[in-house]
């Protein structure tokens, strides 16, 4: 193939490309708009912790991303406002000073009216140069970072501001109109599997199709021992029980940094349950606790201490994705609109709710997989860096875009962290 076909056929495999990345980019956008929607302008500067972030916030970094990586990229560009590139960068100190992440909240301006001017702007700007294919596969690359990127941002979005209007001493609603069902679980069984070598992670992407985080990669071979899985997430009910036996008062359950946090945070049940021991605040306000609903908004900590107390243990990542490989992904995501976790389908056989519903941690440390690689440049910091004292979860959540999730995805947070929709599924060992 001479030259001139060769880049025929990589001009038509970049509009090939683009064509599909350009629904795909518009479908997402238009998910934030929605999901921000229900938001004042005031609702949407608040920060109520340092591990949170405020909506505007959230809204104008995920278009700052589009707009350095691949708007800025042509030297003919004009900043929306080139003192932005400060406000609104996270952690990428390849491109240069940030922010403080603890003051974001003192960010009264630019107004969200600017921001969501600043939103349009870049919207059209990348749609121009999708439907126009002046784009190069390393940027088509980015682009579908981008749209990754700001899908974890709507999760983020979410449990943001949940822990906002929870805080807020008149503990509004997000939203009044959300869906309220109580459900029926199913008896929690267990799934055996003997030891064995299996193979988990994914190929490196963009070499491999089929988008992945470099964290993901690449595939290689583990050694699982012979275990057990439940069938499904803990139950609000299962873990009433562990506080009614006691659980926060028993040092001999908790792991020593997870107990010195117990008694230096008054912890005695989950983030958002309240104390008349029936009602949970959600993203609809305060609504009745489903008791066959998974538990959620658990710490590392208390998903660990309540295993031992059920006499099991969390599950290492190898054996979660392996229990989760070849399964549909399919389940309560935030494109089903409940914004909760639900109860599953009590018919239901095998491990069931392994998608959605609630990030379910897992035994393992945050680590590099034997031969991972970050991606080449300032993208190499998204997540290789933060390789340093977090725990794996799995599988999704009830506020996660059921296209963000694969069997391999790896979250993590601190151990300490509560705010997210985590829960816990159950495992042990055989012998």
């Amino acid at each position: 193939m001479n030259a001139v076909s060769v880049d025929d056929a990589c001009r038509a495999a970049a509009g090939e490309r683009a064509s599909a990345l350009l629904p795909q980019f518009r479908q997402m956008r238009a998910l934030t708009r929605s999901l921000a929607a229900p938001l004042s302008a005031e609702d949407a500067m608040v920060q109520s912790m340092e591990d949170a972030s405020p909506a505007k916030w959230h809204l104008a970094h995920t278009t700052w991303f589009f707009e350095r990586f691949v708007l800025m990229a042509d030297a003919r560009y004009t900043p929306f406002d080139a003192a932005w590139d400060y406000l609104f960068n996270s952690y990428y100190n390849g491109v240069g000073p940030m922010h403080a992440r603890p003051r974001r909240g003192l960010l009264s301006r630019p107004s969200l009216e600017a921001v969501l001017a600043y939103r349009a702007a870049v919207e059209a700007g990348i749609e121009r140069l999708l439907a126009r294919n002046t784009l190069d596969m390393q940027a088509l690359d980015i682009v579908e970072l981008g749209i990754h990127h700001e899908q974890q941002h709507q999760e983020l979005l979410l449990t943001d501001i949940r822990h906002a209007l929870w805080s807020n001493p008149l503990q509004p609603a997000y939203r009044q109109d959300l869906p309220l069902r109580q459900g029926q679980a199913q008896a929690m069984r267990w799934v055996g599997r003997e030891e064995q070598v299996v193979e988990i992670g994914a190929a490196p992407w963009p070499q491999a199709a089929g988008f992945a985080y470099d964290n993901e990669s690449p595939r290689h071979r583990a050694l699982v021992p012979a275990h057990a899985i439940a069938t499904r997430p803990v139950s609000n009910a299962e873990f009433q029980d562990f506080i009614d036996a006691g659980g926060y008062r028993t040092p001999g359950l908790w792991l020593s940094d997870g107990w010195a946090t117990v008694q230096r945070e008054g912890w005695a049940r989950p983030l958002y349950w309240h104390e008349d021991g029936v009602r949970e605040f959600t993203l609809g306000g305060w609504r009745e606790r489903d008791p066959a609903a998974p538990a959620c908004s658990l710490s590392l900590f208390e998903a660990d201490a309540f295993a031992r107390w059920a006499g099991a243990r969390l599950p290492s990542e190898a054996e979660w994705e392996h229990a989760a490989a070849g399964k549909e992904i399919a389940g309560n995501f935030v494109e089903q609109g409940a914004l909760h976790p639900q109860a599953g389908d009590a018919a239901a056989t095998g491990c069931a709710q392994l998608f959605g519903d609630v990030w379910e941690w897992t035994g393992s440390a945050y680590l590099p997989y034997p031969g991972f690689k970050p991606w080449p440049g300032t993208l190499g910091e998204y997540n290789g860096k933060f390789m340093n004292a977090q725990w794996v979860l799995r599988g999704g959540s009830c506020a996660t875009p059921q296209q963000h999730v694969r069997a391999s995805y790896r979250n993590f947070f601190p151990s300490s962290a509560r705010w997210q929709f985590a829960g816990v599924r159950l495992a042990k060992d055989l012998p």
